[in-house]
C-alpha cells in the first residue's frame, strides 16, 4: 500500500486522517498514516500550541495542516476585528427563538465569554487573510510537511511561500473543472472528495469523481475522499488511480476523538439516510447531523444564509448551547454518509489496523479472482 505520495512524505501507509483533534493527529501518524490538522478554527496563537504539542509527540513524524480559503466570503469581516457585530439581529433572533421554543438555556457567563472568545479569534479566521495568518504559524514547524486548502485553490502568494518552504501543496475538490484550476494554480496535491463525504462537499459521489481527476490530473498524486470506512474501499480508490484516501468521519468515533460522550451516542445512533447538507453551518453546503435545527432554516420563514465566516460565527454559540444541553433533536455536526459504520467507540490504532487488514483481505480476493479461483 506504499505508493508514491506514501514515500514522497514519509508515512508508511497513505491513509490521511483529516481531524480538528491534535490526538487523533498524533496517533494516526504514530501509526504509519499521516494525520492532517484542521486549523480553520483556532486561533493563531492557539495553532501554535497545538502543533508545538504535536510535534513533540510523533517522534519526528511528519504530519499536515488544513485551512480553509474560500473563494467568495464576507470581505468586511475580514477586515473588522470583532467580525460578530457583521450578523444582523433577524438571524440572531431567528436562531434564538428555535432554542428558546426547545427550552434550551443560555450559556453561563464564563462559557458565553469563552465562547466569544472562540467566534472572534477562530471562526473569524475563515478567510483568506485569516488561512495566511494560520499558515505563518504552521510554517515554523518543520514536521509540517503537508498544507491542504479547502474551498479553493490558493492564492499565488500562499503557492510561492509553501513552494519555497519545501511544504506540499494540497487541495480539495468537488469536480473535475476545479482539479483543472487547482493544478493550474501550482497545487501539487488533489483530494477528491464526492458528496458522501462530511464537511464541504459537492454534489458528485467518489466512485464517479476519483477516475475523472486522476484522468484530468495525470501527473499529479491524487486521494480519494468521502464515504470511506473499509480497507476494501482503499483497494477500490486505488484501483481507480488514487496514491491514496484522505478519511475524516471514521475518527469521530474513537477514544481520541475531540467529542463528548454525549455527541459521539448521537452519531453512533445515526445512519447514512439521516445526514444532509445543509448551509447552516458555515453559509457554505456542509454534510452533517439532520436535526431540528438544520430543518428549521429550510423553512420559508427562515432568513437567507450569510456568507463565510458570518454564518459560522452565528452558528458556533448556538452549537455550544445544544451540546451543554445535550439535546439530539437539535444537534447537528458535519459528518458523511459513512457514519453508518461509525457505531461503537474504538481507538485511532484500532481503526488503522482494521483498514489495512480489509485492505489485504481485499487484494487476496482480487488476486483469486485474477487466477480463476
Amino acid at each position: 500500500m506504499r505508493t508514491a505520495i506514501a514515500h514522497t512524505l514519509g508515512c508508511d501507509v497513505p491513509i490521511f486522517a483529516f481531524s480538528h483533534c491534535r490526538d487523533v493527529v498524533v496517533e494516526v501518524t504514530k501509526a504509519g498514516g499521516f494525520g492532517v490538522l484542521g486549523a480553520s478554527t483556532f486561533a493563531p496563537e492557539l495553532l501554535e500550541q497545538e502543533l508545538r504539542w504535536i510535534d513533540e509527540h510523533v517522534a519526528g513524524r511528519p504530519y499536515g495542516v488544513d485551512v480553509l480559503i474560500p473563494s467568495s466570503y464576507d470581505r468586511e469581516a475580514e477586515q473588522v476585528g470583532d467580525p460578530e457585530r457583521l450578523i444582523p439581529g433577524a438571524h440572531l433572533a431567528f436562531m434564538e427563538a428555535i432554542l428558546a421554543d426547545a427550552g434550551v438555556p443560555p450559556l453561563p457567563d464564563d462559557d458565553r465569554r469563552r465562547v466569544h472568545r472562540e467566534i472572534v479569534e477562530g471562526r473569524g479566521n475563515m478567510t483568506p487573510d485569516g488561512a495566511r495568518r494560520l499558515l505563518k504559524v504552521a510554517l515554523r514547524h518543520s514536521q509540517v510537511k503537508l498544507v491542504v486548502s479547502a474551498l479553493g485553490a490558493p492564492p499565488p502568494d500562499v503557492v510561492a511561500e509553501l513552494r519555497q518552504a519545501g511544504v506540499m501543496i494540497g487541495a480539495l475538490c468537488g469536480k473535475a473543472a476545479h482539479a483543472v484550476r487547482q493544478r493550474a494554480a501550482g497545487v501539487q496535491l488533489i483530494i477528491a472528495q464526492g458528496t458522501e463525504a462530511g464537511g464541504h462537499t459537492g454534489d458528485i459521489s467518489t466512485l464517479v469523481l476519483v477516475p475523472q481527476v486522476v484522468e484530468v490530473c495525470p501527473d499529479l498524486p491524487v486521494l480519494a475522499a468521502g464515504g470511506i470506512t473499509r480497507g476494501s474501499q482503499i483497494a477500490a480508490a486505488l484501483a481507480m488511480g488514487a496514491q491514496g484516501v484522505w478519511c475524516g468521519t471514521i475518527w469521530l468515533g474513537t477514544r481520541e476523538s475531540e467529542l463528548t460522550p454525549f455527541e459521539k451516542n448521537v452519531l453512533f445512533a445515526t445512519r447514512a439516510e439521516d445526514t444532509v447538507r445543509s448551509r447552516v453551518r458555515t453559509g457554505k453546503p456542509v454534510r452533517m447531523v439532520r436535526s431540528r435545527m438544520s430543518e428549521a432554516w429550510e423553512k420559508p420563514d427562515a432568513p437567507g444564509y450569510l456568507p463565510t465566516p458570518l454564518q459560522g460565527i452565528l452558528y458556533n454559540e448556538i452549537h455550544a448551547r445544544i451540546v451543554r444541553s445535550e439535546r439530539r433533536d437539535l444537534y447537528s455536526f458535519p459528518v458523511g454518509q459513512s457514519v453508518t459504520s461509525v457505531n461503537e467507540e474504538t481507538s485511532v490504532r484500532e481503526v488503522m489496523m482494521r483498514l489495512q487488514t480489509e485492505y489485504l483481505d481485499a487484494m487476496e480476493r482480487m488476486a483469486n479472482l485474477g487466477a480463476g479461483a
